[in-house]
């Protein structure tokens, strides 16, 4: 017997325009807040984020007593977890109390060991702790070309904060990303107006 696949919903393509350029993602977040307090219908609003990498901040030194402490706080927080969940068994309060603290304490005992030889035998190749994020370079406030006219009206008429950086204005019109993954650009057109001046 044949297995017929469904056929595939067809994708709707939304067009959207780029409204305003930040270099960060709160500014572009503050500008589609503006909006949403002016009452414009934000369902047609999208942050997009270019130029994506990754950042790592390291936050300190790693030793051995620290990889233990941290293993501990991770271990104190699971073995309560897990006692509190054993302690709904119990008949009184005090057993339940109890359980929950002897849980606690065995979770960091064992998560300080874990965290101690895990880092121990890394042999020193990671002496610090960090933490990761994907950060991007550029968001872009994108909006349904039906409502750029209206979006653009709101966005000039509010406030602007005075840490937000717009960068590169964005082209008055044209689909998002046609054809290059990022906004379409704005080519500068020269003529002769009738006298001979050239104009752009």
């Amino acid at each position: 017997m044949t297995e017929i696949s469904p056929i595939p919903e067809k994708q709707v393509v939304v067009d959207r325009r780029v409204l305003a350029g930040y270099d960060n993602y709160f500014a572009a977040q503050r500008a589609v807040d503006g909006l949403s307090d002016a009452g414009f219908p934000v369902e047609h609003v999208a942050i997009v984020g270019s130029d994506l990498k990754l950042e790592e901040t390291v936050t300190g030194r790693m030793t051995n007593g620290r990889a233990a402490l941290t293993g501990a706080g991770s271990g104190v927080i699971f073995g309560a977890v897990v006692g509190a969940f054993l302690g709904l068994f119990t008949s009184t309060t005090l057993s339940f109390l109890v359980l929950v603290i002897w849980a606690a304490l065995w979770g960091a005992v064992t998560g300080a060991a874990f965290g101690f030889v895990n880092h121990f035998f890394t042999d020193g190749k990671r002496d610090f702790a960090s933490r990761s994020s994907i950060v991007a370079g550029r968001y872009d406030v994108l909006v349904a070309a039906s409502h750029l006219d209206h979006a653009r009206a709101v966005l000039e008429g509010g406030p602007h904060p005075a840490d937000t950086m717009v960068v590169d204005p964005p082209p008055p019109a044209g689909p998002y990303g046609a054809g290059t993954g990022g906004p379409t650009p704005q080519r500068a057109t020269a003529s002769r107006s009738a006298d001979g001046a050239r104009t752009e």
